[in-house]
Formats: C-alpha cells, structure tokens, sequence
C-alpha cells in the first residue's frame, strides 16, 4: 500500500474531526484544538488542513442545512474515511515503535 504522508498539524486536525464524528466543522475543530493545546489556533489554518486533506482523500465533507443563527449560510461537516483511519493507525504504530525504543535509563531534567 502506498506511503501516506500528514503533518503533525494535519494529524492533529484528523485526530480531532474523528473524536468529533458527525459535528466535526471548522469551528468546533478549532475550539477542540485550542481545548486541548491550551493555545488559539487559527480557523484559516483548520480550513486549509481540511481541504488538503480531503484532495488525499483522509477526509469527506457535507453540507448541513441552513440556519438562520448563521445567516442563511450552511455549516461543512468534516468525517474521517477509511484512508484517514488508516493513515492515523499507522502514525500511532511508528510513534508507538519509536517510543518505544527510548532506553529506559534516569534522564535529568
């Protein structure tokens, strides 16, 4: 099967749309995100992630419906695919088999 490659940001990103499952947007990437990372992080970013990962094909998107709270305008929803799961259980086995190979010696701080 041919090599996947995602950045740690794009990872972060996909990690999150699949915790997320169905209410996965941009907005609710975002706030996940910065929940987690204890940092703001820019919505521009999550969209350009999210595009480049739907072009490889780790994500799929859809359209819900019209609201009048947004101005008429409708929300894209983000699912991981079966590519994305895939690409994500293969980054856990190599950052597992890296970890894992750290000795287990007294590191000082």
């Amino acid at each position: 099967m041919k090599h996947h490659s995602i950045g740690e940001f794009e990872e972060l990103v996909l990690l999150v749309v699949a915790a997320l499952h169905d209410e996965a947007y941009g907005v609710s990437i975002q706030e996940k995100l910065a929940e987690q990372l204890s940092k703001n992080i820019n919505i521009s970013a999550i969209h350009v992630a999210l595009k480049r990962m739907e072009d490889k094909g780790f994500v799929k998107s859809r359209f819900g419906g019209i609201t009048e709270d947004r101005g008429g305008r409708r929300k894209k929803f983000y699912a991981i695919t079966a590519l994305g799961k895939h690409v994500l259980d293969s980054q856990y086995a190599l950052r597992t088999t890296l970890y894992k190979m750290i000795p287990t010696i007294s590191f000082s701080r």
